[in-house]
């Protein structure tokens, strides 16, 4: 087998490798790492150094690389972080390819790093838990793992050791391609063995455990590449995203959240975000061992069916799919007829199903009632919510049900246990044998079942960037000075925001006289440049009906804030939006929609996504967010707000932050006022980065 195309041909499938720290003390990290890299099927040639050793396990040894005659694809480093950059720098004089360094490398890492760059070396790690390649045969890692183990169609990348471990030593159906430790990724990042994972012909679904966001160029062209293939990505993501904290001057960066950054990068690629190693595991053997849901049905037509042989496990399995949004499928009417045939009186043909009753025929009821909801068009996929547990009678009439219907469908056919401790090990390994994933909890089952229909509906293609040049440039150069309210009114009315009439004045004539032009009511707010949140500095004052009111209003706020004040004509009322952008120091900028006014950082919904947003990734972030468009819809009478013209604001500020995101820290519009009439902004805020403005 020739050698996957890329950069890491050499770190993942080396020809040649040099393990140095090799030991003949038994147990110890060097005589395990010599162990499992003696153990690769692909048999590379493998060289032993160490200096105190003539041999190891019946082998030669040398006492330096040096003493080798020619350099190698990989370079394993065993050895303490004292030793790990003059190990390096030898490495890179004798022309080596790779290494792995396990060791923490606690405060090298700018060494290493400089080093293997130089050189062109890629480099696992540090503090890396090797890797293991079972679709090329070799393996590098420094601990006893399993004796065999088949090559599948399942990749993970992770950060965590721990996880890298638990992953190789757990009793699922999870056959690996590739699984690399990553860690620290000092030269190369977890996007670049995605890139790679994708070139193995044996990959079938990508997993991914990510602390931290390192390359996010070549991430986004990696899950680009996997969305093109229609390779599933699933991720687990801990400790926040590299969204920086610091811009909490404007409401966008708060509301934006250490989050947000993973959320815009993974729904812009269609990658299914879990919360938990369970969840992670139970999608990744739904994807590898199962079958995919058909391409191509609506979102309204992706719907599962269970059976249950409990009324109490039914309801829990009912309310668990309604919390976390999986939908059951409706049943055809042919469907529940056939279902009514075989159920015992007082159970009804729904779905979910419970077909317990007497206790009788259990295969053929289980059978039957399987190959109804199978048949069923409306149905995608067909889980038979079984506990799965020891049978002391060894009655197997419930797998054998599952296993006699999965032969006689094209549908994904799963079983879903309540209770993952209770799973009977040796009917799940039959099960999974015949390609029947067991999904080992009723969370996290669901949970899997819901990113596979998701899988089949996946998003559009990104769009390519467009400029507006001479908009840029006009721009731009009115960024590096400042900006006032009203000119960051202007601003967003120049990329297609409705904006409210306004004027900013700095005298009580001025306030007036704007008030006469614009028509009663009128709003009156501080313009003042060092008042960032007008609310809390009690710098608004609205529904000024006469002139009277506008002269003691602009008295009031001149006073304690400044004589620059905006008078704005008051908007009829409307369902409050903010809409934003927060630039993200590596993914750039974001656009932020949330419940807007001075609500925007109490009520937890919002959506972030990554610019340049379509009118259907746009209205997709503004329909995730069910307690804003539900206020939208109109609620206890209201007439229901125009959702295109807010659909359409969004866009905007998406095209606004591709052109001028990079000069840019954050922008608000909030609150944007959204009406049957359309979608306003009456009050914007702009966080310019003037040295960026300028240097372009």
């Amino acid at each position: 087998m020739g050698r996957a195309p890329g950069r890491l041909a050499s770190l993942l499938e080396p020809r040649s490798i040099a393990v140095v720290g090799a030991s003949r003390r038994a147990g110890s990290f060097g005589d395990r790492m010599t162990d499992q890299v003696l153990r690769s099927p692909s048999a590379p040639t493998v060289h032993l150094v160490h200096p105190r050793y003539p041999s190891v396990q019946g082998r030669p040894c040398v006492p330096s690389l040096h003493d080798l005659d020619a350099p190698v694809d990989l370079v394993v480093l065993g050895v303490p972080d004292r030793a790990l950059p003059e190990q390096l720098r030898l490495c890179a004089e004798r022309g080596d390819r790779a290494a792995v360094v396990f060791g923490t490398a606690h405060g090298l890492g700018t060494e290493i790093r400089a080093v293997a760059r130089d050189a062109g070396m890629s480099l696992c790690g540090g503090g890396s838990m090797g890797y293991v390649n079972p679709a090329r045969g070799i393996r590098a890692v420094g601990y006893v793992e399993r004796e065999v183990l088949t090559a599948g169609g399942v990749a993970v990348v992770t950060h965590s050791g721990s996880a890298f471990s638990s992953l190789l030593r757990t009793h699922r159906a999870l056959d690996f391609s590739v699984i690399v430790s990553s860690g620290q990724e000092l030269v190369t990042s977890m996007a670049a063995y995605v890139d790679y994972a994708l070139d193995l012909a044996e990959t079938q679904v990508i997993g991914l455990f990510a602390e931290t966001l390192r390359d996010a160029s070549a991430m986004q062209a990696a899950l680009a590449r996997a969305a093109e293939r229609d390779v599933p990505v699933v991720a687990l993501t801990v400790g926040g995203s590299p969204t920086g904290r610091a811009l909490v001057t404007a409401h966008s960066g708060a509301i934006a959240g250490d989050d947000g950054a993973w959320e815009a990068l993974f729904s812009a690629y269609g990658v299914h975000r879990v919360a938990s190693l369970d969840e992670l595991v139970d999608s990744l053997e739904l994807f590898a061992i199962g079958r995919r849901v058909r391409s191509g049905s609506a979102r309204s037509q992706l719907g599962i069916a269970t059976v249950h042989d409990s009324g109490g496990e039914r309801a829990l399995v009912a309310d668990q799919a309604h919390a976390l949004g999986v939908r059951f499928a409706d049943l055809a009417d042919t469907t529940r007829a056939t279902l009514s045939e075989v159920l015992d009186p007082g159970l009804e043909p729904t779905n979910p199903l419970d077909l317990w009753g007497r206790g009788e025929d259990t295969e053929e009821l289980m059978t039957v009632a399987l190959r109804a909801l199978a048949d069923d068009p409306g149905v995608a996929v067909v889980v038979a919510g079984l506990d799965l547990v020891e049978e002391y009678d060894e009655n197997l009439a419930y797998p054998d049900a599952v296993l006699t219907v999965a032969g006689r469908t094209e549908k994904p056919v799963a079983v879903m246990s309540n209770l993952a401790n209770a799973v009977d090990q040796a009917q799940a390994a039959t099960l999974r044998a015949a390609g029947v994933p067991v999904l080992e909890g009723t969370r996290s089952g669901l949970q899997a079942l819901g990113h596979l229909l998701a899988q089949a509906d996946p998003p559009a293609p990104r769009p390519a960037a467009t400029v507006d040049q001479a908009r840029v440039e006009r721009w731009r150069s009115r960024l590096a000075g400042g900006v006032d309210p009203v000119t960051a009114l202007e601003l967003v009315a120049d990329y297609g925001v409705m904006t409210a009439k306004s004027s900013c004045v700095d005298s009580r004539s001025g306030a007036l006289d704007v008030a006469e032009r614009l028509g009663y009511p009128v709003v009156l707010k501080t313009a003042a440049s060092d008042v960032a949140h007008k609310t809390e500095a009690d710098g608004i004052r609205p529904g000024l009906g006469a002139a009277d009111q506008v002269l003691a209003a602009y008295d009031d706020l001149s006073e304690r804030l400044g004589p620059r004040v905006l008078v704005q004509r008051q908007l009829t009322s409307g369902v409050e939006v903010a809409l934003g952008m927060v630039r993200d120091p590596l993914l750039g900028p974001l656009v932020v929609v949330a419940t807007g006014g001075t609500l925007v950082e109490v009520v937890p919904q919002r959506a972030v996504g990554l610019p340049p947003l379509t009118s259907a990734s746009a209205r997709a972030m503004v329909d995730g967010l069910a307690g804003l468009t539900t206020m939208l819809g109109g609620v206890r009478g209201a007439v229901p707000a125009d959702l295109d013209s807010v659909v359409e604001a969004v866009v905007a500020v998406s095209q606004l932050a591709v052109e001028l995101g990079d000069c840019m820290l954050a922008l608000d519009v909030n609150p944007l006022i959204c009406s049957a009439t359309g979608a306003v902004a009456v009050d914007a805020l702009v966080v310019s980065d003037p040295a960026a403005a300028s240097t372009r």
